[in-house]
């Protein structure tokens, strides 16, 4: 079928793109995190715990990613690790994470900063970049998300049920 090409395609390079973006995340996340610990110079406490969720999420992402991956490539058979129920499961939660992640990162910025009149926040570049990287994760999961649940529909409607995998046997 056309649609299981694209998925034996198209998954690595998405769950490639999580992971690279994931990294950028941990990254600007862990880098801030540290800065904050040492110096305390965060605005309140808000500031300095919203970006550390942002690392978990992007530590959340970066492992539970490369292991799906690694398992769609290399696991043949279709097993309860790589059904769609689990990809479903896996990225609505990953979804939520992300949800929370950037809207809070970007209700503490207030949309974003703009760095040449910023007044009360250290790290004006850092803190734009994580908002932007924030949301591109965000916008990734969203669409590997709208797919999982496309072939979830497809699946069910061939009568495979929801427990196969994401390409078909046949």
């Amino acid at each position: 079928m056309v649609l299981d090409t694209h998925i034996r395609r198209g998954h690595p390079i998405l769950f490639s793109l999580l992971i690279l973006f994931g990294i950028i995340v941990l990254s600007l996340s862990a880098w801030l995190t540290a800065r904050f610990d040492r110096f305390h110079d965060y605005t309140d406490l808000s500031e300095r715990d919203r970006v550390r969720f942002t690392l978990f999420a992007s530590i959340w992402t970066v492992v539970t990613a490369a292991l799906f991956g690694a398992l769609f490539v290399f696991h043949s058979t279709s097993s309860a690790i790589t059904s769609i129920i689990s990809h479903v499961v896996w990225l609505v939660l990953t979804w939520i994470i992300w949800t929370a992640s950037a809207a809070a990162v970007t209700e503490m910025l207030g949309g974003g900063l703009n760095c040449n009149d910023v007044t009360g926040f250290n790290y004006c570049g850092q803190l734009n970049a994580l908002e932007a990287f924030a949301w591109i994760e965000w916008i990734l999961t969203t669409f590997a998300l709208l797919v999982v649940l496309i072939c979830a529909i497809i699946a069910g409607r061939r009568g495979e049920g929801y427990r196969g995998g994401l390409v078909s046997q046949y």
